[in-house]
């Protein structure tokens, strides 16, 4: 098996005309890959990113995630079918989009960092005065651009018109809001808000379609919509449990980072099971 590229969570291997995608369970923070993983996350993953490729009618990426389609020689070293059950994917070769494409529907995170420097998320000016996880009159789309280690750099839709053309730019704009919406819409259905995403896609010739992971606890924020209440962080389906931890922690966040709890690894596998049962409304097979 060739090895085309290892990410913080997901390592693809080249089938010939097609990837062989595999969500690990390794978990990043802080852009810090951590020796501790989180036991099924990759499942969890995987099968919330199949869940939404067949309910958004979007043209995406996903071959089958079914192992029993892969010969005795696609299969990685070291791994089973038994192994890969859950957290595979094979997916069709595709010209991936060098940009990151983030909507907000909500101000969070970085935005509100941002906001807080200079009334602005990602160079798009807001009302004064607005709380933390303010929700927006409509959402934002804040392109970034692709880093393959450290952090993605925000720039304006401008900027990224600049890199790949200005049609581009334009549908990635259009159809990134579109899956955010449909997602909000149901997540909302589920008791859930949806605050936020990062999206991926990519070419076949002149086909735009979804690629990688979609509307997942590692790529979204999610929370209870029972729990809201703008002025403050959220608590959440997604790996920001661990984050808030760290910070209680002496952890420079410069350094190799910690192992962590097995209080931790159990409350944040609990939540991205969840996160996955209530936006589906299936039953992890895995638990």
């Amino acid at each position: 098996m060739t090895l085309v590229k290892q990410g913080k969570v997901r390592d693809i291997y080249d089938l010939g005309d097609r990837f062989l995608m595999v969500a690990s369970d390794r978990i990043s923070a802080f852009d810090w890959v951590f020796p501790t993983t989180i036991p099924d996350k990759g499942r969890v993953l995987t099968q919330l990113s199949k869940f939404w490729f067949e309910h958004l009618g979007i043209d995406h990426h996903l071959i089958s995630d079914d192992p029993h389609e892969l010969g005795t020689g696609d299969i990685p070293a070291g791994m089973s079918r038994e192994q890969l059950a859950g957290r595979m994917m094979i997916v069709k070769k595709c010209q991936v989009v060098p940009i990151e494409c983030v909507v907000r529907g909500y101000l969070v995170g970085s935005g509100w960092r941002d906001y807080q420097s200079n009334g602005s998320v990602c160079g798009i000016e807001l009302p004064a005065d607005l709380p933390n996880c303010a929700q927006f009159e409509a959402p934002l789309f804040t392109p970034a651009t692709k880093a393959e280690s450290g952090h993605d750099e925000n720039i304006s839709f401008e900027q990224a018109a600049a890199s790949i053309g200005n049609d581009i730019a334009a549908e990635l704009k259009r159809k990134s809001i579109q899956v955010y919406q449909q997602g909000q819409q149901h997540a909302a259905s589920c008791g859930i808000i949806l605050a936020d995403t990062k999206l991926e896609w990519g070419f076949i010739d002149d086909q735009l379609i979804l690629v990688d992971e979609v509307l997942t606890p590692d790529s979204s924020r999610f929370w209870p919509a029972d729990q809201y209440d703008p002025g403050r962080n959220q608590p959440s389906f997604d790996k920001q449990f661990v984050r808030e931890y760290l910070e209680t922690t002496t952890w420079d966040k410069n350094s190799p980072p910690p192992e962590l709890p097995a209080e931790i690894v159990s409350k944040t596998r609990a939540k991205y099971i969840e996160a996955f049962e209530r936006l589906s409304g299936l039953t992890f097979a895995w638990k």
